[in-house]
């Protein structure tokens, strides 16, 4: 189950991460509509995270070398969504520093997201 859950977080990172990448100003567009819907935005920004993150902790527990990377993604995706729905007022701060100006952060994320792909393909393919 867990090779299964890092194919799926490896497509997930890779389909997300080239989006951000070569359309970073689309994902401004939807979080800046998020935003304009206030908390009901931010629980709808916090059940992307737990879907996604409830899924790795719930059949990835490895706690010992590079799989555990994708471990602790998956608590901090849930711990993010905690934050949203009981808290939302400070899910709401990250909201609000989405702008245009700031359209880099997103091509900078999915970056970020592809090494997280491509480390998942490693992992799988190095077992």
């Amino acid at each position: 189950m867990e090779q299964a859950i890092q194919i799926y977080a490896g497509v997930q990172f890779l389909v997300i991460g080239l989006s951000h990448t070569v359309q970073p100003r689309a994902w401004i567009d939807f979080f800046i509509w998020l935003r304009g819907k206030g908390h009901a935005g931010v629980f709808v920004n916090g059940f992307l995270s737990l879907i996604f993150g409830s899924v790795i902790v719930g059949f990835h527990n490895v706690w010992t070398g590079l799989p555990m990377v994708l471990t602790l993604i998956g608590w901090a995706q849930v711990m993010k969504a905690l934050v949203s729905f009981v808290i939302p007022q400070w899910g709401m701060r990250g909201l609000q520093r989405v702008s245009y100006d700031r359209a880099h952060e997103f091509v900078v994320g999915g970056v970020i997201f592809l090494a997280l792909s491509a480390l998942m393909l490693y992992i799988v393919l190095t077992r």
